[in-house]
This record gives structure tokens, C-alpha cells and sequence, in this order.
């Protein structure tokens, strides 16, 4: 690795240097150069600490003699921001965000939310921890207020930015079928301009939510997300969609995949419309309408798909035996649980003659309604014998049972384009929506709590988090053959630190260590290769808030 000069001429001709820090290497039996960064901006001092640290880089005993002119403290983690910077580049993320200062500070909060979850605070605390300013080319320093209106710039640019990202990403071939999908996401506080009380899905009561729209593509990779007020309905979301995948995107002709409560007949129509098609699903009652028409019959339903047509519409059956075993098992837990409930009443009612046998049937009613099951099991209370026993209507449960595990896939795909089975795939595939849910929400980048108020702030804050997304899946499919999770992954990376070496109390820069084994292994098997060197200058990377006051109030 050495430092040389490169003279260019300008347009008007005159004679400009640049200064780059390259690497010599072999391919082939031949002998050829990289450039590894431009030195061009750094200063004079700066650039001969690098040389410095350049030829003694062998032997470091060297520079104890040195210690009157040199010195040596330690410096910022580099290893998580270096891996991550590097996989949000090659995936487009940079390019799409620009190389601006708002530019360059989104860019820090994809990174920051990759490595560390939290608030604008947090993020800039983990910047002076991390060579933040250095890995990222950041021109001067930041706060928590820059994050803050860095949010409402995602927000303003969001569709420049996700355009740019799919077309870096893909080029000039767009994608030919999306998958769509919602979510919601509780919140603590009330605040929150789109925060309203709507369907939870997370089983929260009481709490105000965000309703959560995702578009992928084919592969699955986010290429959308939008932010909707907590009380819209899914099929509400739909026709923001389409006019994204039409008029942002610029696609036509393509195949919309969304469950049976997203793609009703209204959205259908909408997607008819601009001759879209569509995969989807119907659900239990309107399987048995089908039924009742003899359209479908019941034997249709078997491990292998089976495929019906009716006025140009497709219906794909098929039962999932495992799913039909899950449900009978779970059927039979409730009705254990009912039967020990029916046991302990008796008990009570037995020890206690002045207790009413109408409230313990009251009792074990509404523990029946709230397992639903109540269709077809329910208590009888018997005076005479003061107990309660349980009645089971078989009618109702043969019923209830019937359409165990059994699901029906509705498109208008001709079958010249797709075949039943890769239809009925392709329905499947929406899972894909569903663990980016899941990472987002819970598992790694944690989208709440959400610690922002304003609408497009809001937006921001989600939109970091899609593109926060897109590094973890690069970073979960690159690390598959490894025994390492992306946060044991990245936490192993975050312990390389540099070396800070101050030459003359004038230029300074970051010496980069050889890594451990398994920081060697995570970047192997990425394709990253460390820098030796890198230009460090100081810029102001402070919070406003001080945690000092906090404790004392």
C-alpha cells in the first residue's frame, strides 16, 4: 500500500493533482493497482501521518523512538460502520440517498439503526463512538435537532429516493409482480400525529397505532413503504399502491399479490382497471358459498393443487395436512382447558352450597366465548346435582371442522402466463412480506417505539427503517452458512477499533488493526476487504440533551 501523486488537465487545461492511497496486487501473475480512497482533501499533515504510519506498518517498535512526535490513543470502533456503509453501497442505498450532508445524515441513520436501535439521541451518541464522520466523508459535525430535520427530508424525498433505489437496483428492467401487505404498530404515547385507534395486531388494547403499507418485489426486497393514519382499513391502502407502481414506477402489466383481506372486489376492479393482475385468496365463508353452488366440492381438496375455473377467474385449492393436525390439536387444548375450568367450578360449588350454579355456568360461558368455541361447545348448569357438565354439539363441530387446513387461491392469471402450481407459489411467497414485519417491528431493527411526533417525521423515521431492512436481509443471506446471527455478527465487528495516531500534535489519522478470526470470517464471507489507513478529522458530534439533568430531575 503506498501514497502517489496522479496529474490530470482540466477542461480549460490546466494541471491538477490528485492524491490516492492505492494497494498493489496480483492476478494472474500480473501486477496491478487499486485505489482504495482519495487523499486529495486531506491536509499536507494529514497525509504524511498516513505515509508514516505507511512504512512503519511492518514493524511499530519503530515508532517508540518516535514517541516524542508521535502519539498513539485509541480510537473509534470502525468494523460494524465500515460493514455496514459497504453493503448499503453496493445495494444501491447510498447512490440513492445522494452524497449531500442530508444525504450523507440518512445514511447515517440506516447505519445507526442497523447497528444500535433507538432515538435521534441515541444515534448521535453512537456516532462518537463509531468513526462516523470518517467511514461516511461527513463535512462538518451533527446533533440530535440535524437528525431530527433529517427526517422531514426523507420524508420530502422519499419518492425520488425509492425510484432511485429500484432503478439502481434493477436497472432498466421493472419488476413484472409485486407483493403487498399491512401491518400496524402500537404506541405508547398519544402525540403522534397519524396516531389513531384502529384494528390492533398486536393485541394491544387501549393503545393508538400506525397503519404500515409494504410493497416488495418478486424477491421479496422492499421497494416501498408507506405510512397510513391508525384507524385505515387494509383495502383503503390499495389504490395509493397501484398509482405508486403506475405512475412513480412506471410499470404496467403486472401481477398484484395481496391476502383475502387486502384484495376485495373493489380493489379488484381498481387493479382490472389499469390491467393489472392479481393473485389473492377468499376466505371460509365464501369457500362455502362456492360449495353451495357446486362450483368446488370438497374432495377437491387433497395435498396436490387443484385448479377450478369459472368466467375467466382461477381457483387453486388445496389442504395442508400439517395445518389441518395444528388446528385439530389446538381444538382439543381448548377443550381441556374448558374441561379443567368445568372441574374446578364443580369443586367450588360442592365446598360452597351457597354458591349460585348460574354464575359458574356465566363463568365458564364466557371463558368459552373468548376461545371461540362457543359454536359448538357449551356449559350446562344442573340444579338438582348443583355441578355444571359441558355439551357438544356434533353437528356444529363436524361443520366447524370441515374446511380444517383447506384454502382456496383466486387470480385472473391466463394460464398460458402461469400454470396452477406457480400461482399457488406465488400466493406463498407473501410470507416474505411478513418476516419483513416482523424484523422491522421486533426482532432486530425494532421500528418502535416510535420517538417521534410530526407526520414526516414519521414517515422518516419508517422509511429509515425499510432501508435498514434491506442491509439485514444482505447481511442474514451472506452470513446463512456462518453459525452467527446479524446482531452477534455485528456486535463481534463493532469491538475493531482503530488507533488514533497523532503526528506533531498536527495531522491525524486512524490506523485500522488486523482482525480477530471471526471478524476476518464475517468479512470474508461478505466480500470486504478493511482499509489500512484512514484520514480522521474532528468535527463536533455533540447531543443537546444531557442524561446528567435527567438523572437529577
Amino acid at each position: 500500500m503506498y501514497i502517489t501523486k496522479v496529474p490530470y488537465t482540466s477542461k480549460s487545461g490546466k494541471i491538477y493533482h490528485s492524491i490516492l492511497l492505492r494497494e498493489s496486487y496480483r492476478e494472474n501473475g500480473k501486477v496491478k493497482n487499486r485505489t482504495i480512497a482519495s487523499l486529495t482533501r486531506c491536509s499536507p499533515q494529514e497525509i504524511a501521518a498516513i505515509q508514516l504510519a505507511l512504512e512503519h506498518k511492518d514493524d511499530l517498535t519503530v515508532l517508540a523512538s518516535l514517541k516524542d512526535s508521535v502519539e498513539l490513543q485509541e480510537g473509534p470502533s470502525v468494523g460494524a460502520v465500515w460493514t455496514v456503509y459497504q453493503i448499503a453501497k453496493r445495494l444501491g442505498i447510498e447512490k440513492a440517498l445522494g452524497t449531500s450532508f442530508d444525504g450523507k445524515l440518512a445514511l447515517w441513520q440506516v447505519v445507526a439503526r442497523v447497528i444500535e436501535q433507538g432515538s435521534r439521541l441515541s444515534a448521535v451518541r453512537l456516532a462518537r463512538v463509531h468513526a462516523a464522520c470518517d467511514i461516511l466523508k461527513m463535512q462538518r459535525g451533527f446533533d440530535e435537532n440535524d437528525l431530527y430535520d433529517n427526517l422531514r427530508w426523507l420524508s420530502q424525498h422519499q419518492e425520488k429516493i425509492e425510484r432511485r433505489l429500484l432503478l439502481s437496483r434493477r436497472s432498466n428492467k421493472k419488476p413484472e409482480l409485486f407483493f403487498y401487505d399491512v401491518t400496524s404498530s402500537y404506541l405508547e404515547g398519544e402525540n403522534n400525529q397519524l396516531a389513531a385507534y384502529g384494528y390492533n395486531r398486536d393485541k394491544k388494547r387501549g393503545k393508538q397505532q400506525l397503519v404500515i403499507g409494504l410493497l416488495c418485489d418478486e424477491s421479496g426486497e422492499p421497494v416501498s413503504i408507506d405510512v397510513f393514519p391508525g384507524n385505515t382499513q387494509d383495502p383503503q391502502t390499495v389504490s395509493s399502491q397501484i398509482r405508486k407502481v403506475t405512475q412513480r414506477f412506471g410499470c404496467h402489466r403486472i401481477t398484484f399479490v395481496g391476502d383475502r383481506g387486502m384484495l376485495k372486489k373493489k380493489q379488484i376492479d381498481a387493479l382490472c382497471e389499469v390491467d393489472f393482475y392479481y393473485i389473492t385468496a377468499i376466505t371460509k365463508p365464501q369457500i362455502r358459498t362456492l360449495m353451495k353452488a357446486d362450483i368446488i366440492q370438497m374432495e377437491m381438496f387433497g395435498e396436490q393443487v387443484h385448479e377450478v375455473q369459472q368466467k375467466g377467474v382461477r381457483y387453486i385449492l388445496r389442504r395442508n395436512p400439517q395445518r389441518t393436525k395444528e388446528i385439530a390439536m389446538t381444538r382439543s387444548q381448548k377443550r381441556q382447558s374448558i374441561d379443567q375450568l368445568v372441574q374446578q367450578e364443580n369443586v367450588y360449588l360442592k365446598e360452597h352450597p351457597r354458591a349460585q350454579v348460574s354464575k359458574a355456568a356465566e363463568r365458564v360461558q364466557a371463558r368459552i366465548q373468548r376461545l371461540r368455541i362457543q359454536s359448538w361447545l357449551s356449559a350446562i348448569p344442573e340444579s338438582e346435582s348443583r355441578t355444571l357438565c359441558l355439551q357438544v354439539d356434533e353437528a356444529a363441530l363436524e361443520h366447524t371442522s370441515l374446511l380444517d387446513g383447506c384454502y382456496v387461491i383466486k387470480s385472473d392469471l391466463p394460464q398460458s402466463i402461469a400454470d396452477k402450481q406457480l400461482i399457488h407459489d406465488r400466493y406463498k411467497e407473501l410470507s416474505q412480506v411478513e418476516r419483513a414485519f416482523r424484523t422491522c417491528k421486533t426482532e432486530h431493527l425494532e421500528l418502535r417505539p416510535v420517538y417521534v411526533q410530526t407526520e414526516s417525521n414519521t414517515r422518516g423515521h419508517v422509511l429509515v427503517v425499510m432501508l435498514a431492512y434491506l442491509v439485514v436481509r444482505e447481511l442474514r443471506r451472506e452470513w446463512s452458512a456462518l453459525d452467527v446471527t446479524v446482531q452477534e455478527g455485528l456486535a463481534q465487528l463493532s469491538t475493531l477499533c482503530a488507533m488514533e495516531m497523532k503526528v506533531d500534535g498536527q495531522g491525524t489519522c486512524l490506523r485500522i488493526p488486523t482482525p480477530r478470526q471471526l471478524s476476518q470470517e464475517l468479512l470474508k464471507a461478505l466480500g470486504i476487504q478493511l482499509p489500512t489507513v484512514l484520514p480522521h478529522k474532528e468535527f463536533p458530534v455533540v447531543t443537546r440533551k444531557r442524561l446528567t439533568k435527567q438523572r437529577k430531575a
